[in-house]
């Protein structure tokens, strides 16, 4: 399974809905990586404000932050190689970078999911 990181920018929150009006990209990105952990895919997230040491431990982000600049955030990694600068992925690129199915990063459904196995309805 490929391994991907996003380091953002300094921000209050990942969602994209603190403040007074809804960033729509950063729900987007939200939405997609809720629904691809729903489908067992994990995509790790760090924020600058709230996890600076990634930042200094991860030699392709840091190299990047140092030579370029904070400008460069949102920087994703794929294997540890750098896949895009400066924007999120689109949901196709989700799919290419990750190679998934358009259904993992639209579905929060998990693949096989049998329920609770309580019987009867009853848990």
């Amino acid at each position: 399974m490929k391994k991907m990181i996003i380091f953002e920018p300094a921000m209050c929150c990942s969602t994209g809905v603190c403040g007074p009006v809804i960033d729509k990209e950063l729900f987007r990105v939200s939405t997609v990586i809720n629904n691809l952990k729903s489908n067992g895919i994990l995509v790790e997230r760090y924020n600058l404000s709230s996890a600076p040491h990634m930042f200094v431990h991860n030699k392709e982000i840091n190299e990047i932050i140092n030579k370029d600049g904070v400008g460069e955030l949102p920087v994703t990694i794929v294997d540890n190689v750098v896949v895009k600068r400066k924007e999120y992925p689109t949901n196709e690129e989700f799919c290419t970078f990750l190679e998934v199915s358009q259904k993992s990063i639209e579905s929060g459904v998990k693949k096989n999911f049998k329920g609770c196995d309580c019987g009867n309805g009853k848990c």
